[in-house]
């Protein structure tokens, strides 16, 4: 039975110490790459938001100054109706614009972990 000399154990030793310093300055580096992605991602989403906020509150507004004005109760119902409609496919716009948002913040997110779980 060969005994491993000293030499050998320190060259060992000093390859696994940097083996354990690479794949921790690599797993840093893909973290702090997955938290700047995942802050553009949530800006997006807290931009979308905003702005059919905005949307619906103008339009809301809108609607209320043509239900003031209407003279007739046929008048006030297509003007609720139109709101109704208009409302909802806003909301429905705006959900699916929301999914792909969210849907790529899970992707940009873990992203930078593909590469660390490959090798």
């Amino acid at each position: 039975m060969k005994v491993p000399m000293l030499k050998d154990v320190q060259k060992s030793s000093a390859s696994l110490k940097d083996d354990v310093q690479k794949a921790s300055n690599a797993s840093f580096d893909a973290t702090n790459q997955s938290f700047e992605r995942v802050t553009k991602a949530t800006q997006a989403i807290v931009t979308e938001i905003t702005d059919y906020s905005k949307r619906s509150f103008e339009h809301g507004t809108k609607t209320m100054e043509n239900l003031l004005g209407v003279k007739s109760p046929d008048k006030a119902i297509e003007v609720q109706s139109e709101y109704a409609k208009t409302a909802y496919e806003g909301y429905v716009t705006h959900a699916s614009k929301l999914g792909e948002l969210y849907t790529n913040l899970a992707k940009e997110a873990f992203k930078p972990y593909e590469g660390l779980l490959r090798k």
